[in-house]
């Protein structure tokens, strides 16, 4: 009796391993499948069967995983590369200018680890930004302006201001610049210069080079504002 009892045990356990290892493969195929879909033709002419066709699962596991059509798209949108939302937003006076850089360009950069993946993502943005659901507009609100006006802060510290005038918000969009610039030209670094990001390893060396140049863009902002200083540079 015991030994039947605990074989039905092993059995339900393993159809239940089962079942949730197919559910998050189909979970995954539809996300797949919707960040492909949505990036060529967007939320508008892409229909739920299309979807559920595309991932080869039921319609219905649309709804059962992601609630509808609208919250399939946002986690398309946001979770192979995450949001600008999920940006680590650095505390002024507690981090030095190098941290708050490294901290800034890493973030960016990271993704860019995910190979293809992170074409059909930013595929994706560039078709929400021209043709807008409101994710775009959210993600500027909750990710971006936060996460920008804590460099511009940060920036303010390091140059001696006590407000920001336009030159620092310059600065710190150019700084973010060197950055997004990877995803925007990727096939042409591809093209060009493909060991330039050809794994982890290489990545994480441009980003350190990165750093450096927007450490140079900050010294080269310092001196501009300091004349003395910056004729004891070129010195």
């Amino acid at each position: 009796m015991l030994e039947s009892e605990l074989s039905e045990a092993k059995t339900s356990a393993t159809s239940a391993r089962a079942t949730r290892s197919d559910g998050v493969e189909a979970r995954a195929r539809l996300l797949h499948a919707a960040l492909r879909l949505f990036a060529e033709k967007g939320f508008a002419n892409t229909s739920t069967r299309e979807l559920a066709a595309a991932a080869g699962v039921n319609i219905a596991a649309i709804s059962y995983y992601f609630g509808d059509k609208a919250g399939l798209y946002r986690a398309a949108y946001t979770e192979p590369m995450g949001s600008c939302n999920d940006l680590i937003v650095c505390n002024v006076g507690e981090v030095s200018l190098e941290q708050a850089l490294r901290l800034t360009l890493t973030q960016i950069v990271e993704p860019m680890k995910l190979g293809d993946l992170v074409q059909l993502c930013t595929r994706l943005h560039f078709r929400e930004m021209l043709e807008p659901t409101g994710l775009w507009a959210e993600e500027i609100d909750n990710g971006i302006r936060p996460a920008q006006v804590a460099l511009v802060l940060v920036l303010c510290q390091h140059l001696g201001l006590s407000d920001p005038d336009d030159d620092v918000h310059r600065l710190a969009f150019s700084i973010v610049g060197l950055a997004i610039h990877l995803f925007v030209g990727r096939d042409i670094v591809q093209a060009l210069q493909p060991q330039l990001l050809a794994n982890p390893e290489a990545i994480d060396a441009y980003t350190e080079r990165l750093l450096g140049y927007a450490l140079a863009m900050v010294a080269g902002e310092k001196a501009r504002r300091q004349p003395s200083l910056g004729q004891e540079l070129r010195s």
